[in-house]
């Protein structure tokens, strides 16, 4: 089989927020922003990455969501346990300062983990929790 992934998505509750934080902060091109208020989906990706994207979608629009799904959605993206992704860098200290003097919300400080591997944690926006591990 010849599979590779090609997109990820993320809940987001403020298109220019988003758009700023994953551009600015992470210097992520944005490849296409479409809609129009708070109902836009945005693409953004590395731009040396041209096969891998993040879709930063608005939660919650599908019509089979229900209004109590709606409830537990918007209220797990308040507490930050609602989405998450997993990103990767060469210099993990250099990559930390750069998003931290982005004003991103720190969650977790570089750190060696017990389970071998070296990694930061931010919260965009929208509360998604954004982890970084160093490559090695």
């Amino acid at each position: 089989m010849d599979i590779s992934i090609h997109m990820s998505t993320l809940p987001q509750t403020d298109p220019d927020a988003a758009v700023a934080f994953y551009r600015d902060v992470l210097g992520f091109e944005v490849r296409s922003d479409v809609g129009q208020g708070k109902m836009r989906w945005i693409t953004v990706g590395p731009a040396d990455q041209p096969g891998t994207s993040i879709l930063l979608a608005p939660p919650a629009v599908d019509p089979g969501v229900t209004e109590a799904e709606r409830r537990t959605i918007a209220e797990m993206m308040a507490k930050g346990t609602y989405g998450w992704i997993l990103l990767a860098t060469k210099n993990l200290d250099s990559t930390f300062e750069k998003i931290q003097a982005g004003d991103a919300e720190v969650v977790q400080e570089p750190t060696d983990q017990p389970y071998g591997v070296r990694d930061c944690a931010f919260r965009d926006p929208a509360g998604n929790l954004i982890r970084i591990q160093e490559l090695r």
